[in-house]
């Protein structure tokens, strides 16, 4: 009775095989697609990485962003506010000298006053602000 047994339980895993097999190749290109997803993704990532290094490199400032928070304050854009605080340093940051900087560039010492102020207050407000800042300061 036993080998019996065993002879039916091998018949029908005989005719079970073709579907069994069916599904492993299903689950198998479900996982191939899977893998070719992650890695689509992975890469797009990688890219999108690489584009922000290369946004931050020295000498790369990318296009100027627009809204109020980088309007020119007393005619004094962030370009030329960043251009000045950068050009202290031939001063040993002697902080006194910005106004000689900025008139050296063409920009009136109540301007510059104003603008100093003015974009140093917008830069604590927006980190947008300040990290342009910061890219505009290491370009120049």
């Amino acid at each position: 009775m036993g080998i019996m047994k065993n002879f039916k339980d091998m018949k029908d895993m005989a005719a079970a095989a073709p579907g069994m097999m069916a599904q492993a190749q299903q689950m198998s290109m479900q996982a191939q697609q899977m893998a070719a997803a992650q890695q689509a993704a992975a890469q797009a990532q990688m890219a999108q990485y690489a584009q922000g290094q290369a946004a931050m490199a020295p000498g790369a400032v990318g296009p100027a962003p627009a809204g109020p928070d980088y309007e020119p304050i007393a005619g004094v854009t962030l370009e030329q506010f960043a251009a000045v605080s950068k050009g202290v340093a031939a001063f040993n940051y002697d902080a006194s000298k910005l106004v000689e900087i900025a008139a050296s560039r063409g920009i009136a010492s109540y301007d510059w006053e104003q603008a100093h102020h003015g974009w140093n207050e917008r830069i604590k407000a927006n980190p947008a602000v300040a990290a342009r800042f910061n890219q505009l300061y290491r370009a120049s």
